[in-house]
């Protein structure tokens, strides 16, 4: 009798676990894609912090989308490229997209030494700082825009759905 609860309990729990793939998906990929290393820093990438989520009303070094961060306590608008939204999706595929490029935005900041080069613009209309984040000469927008987790910044919001 112990081993059929057990067994259907499994059972009800592995349905449950691949229902909820089927409606929303893997959060990050399919498990066989290998994301391409960051570039490599150079000399004059010497920025650096540990990024994590942001959660909680402290926000000094963290990541809230795929194109928007905090770092040392600015808000930071990554001024190059635009990511599907996590906030108020239009969709579930740009939920999913949004947290894929949030971590994958997590992961590059994480990865080493970087610069912030300044664009024509100080700020956006919403005061946040717009920023270019470089290492080794390379966009880390550009690395989100070629793994298909952003676009390039064309003066509003693409459609993700």
């Amino acid at each position: 009798m112990r081993t059929t609860s057990f067994i259907i309990l499994v059972l009800a729990v592995f349905l449950i676990g691949f229902g909820v793939t089927l409606r929303y998906g893997l959060p990050f990929g399919d498990g066989g894609e290998r994301t391409p290393a960051a570039p490599v820093a150079a000399p004059d990438d010497v920025l650096r912090a540990h990024f994590t989520s942001c959660d909680g009303p402290q926000r000094i070094n963290c990541v809230v989308d795929g194109d928007t961060i905090w770092f040392g306590g600015d808000k930071i608008r990554i001024l190059d490229i635009n990511t599907p939204e996590t906030s108020s999706p239009q969709c579930d595929r740009e939920y999913r997209l949004g947290l894929q490029a949030t971590a994958r935005l997590t992961e590059l900041m994480n990865d080493g030494p970087f610069s912030l080069e300044k664009g024509d613009e100080e700020a956006d209309r919403y005061g946040r700082l717009l920023r270019r984040v470089t290492r080794g000469g390379q966009s880390l927008g550009d690395i989100l825009v070629d793994e298909g987790l952003a676009e390039r910044w064309q003066g509003y919001k693409g459609n993700w759905c």
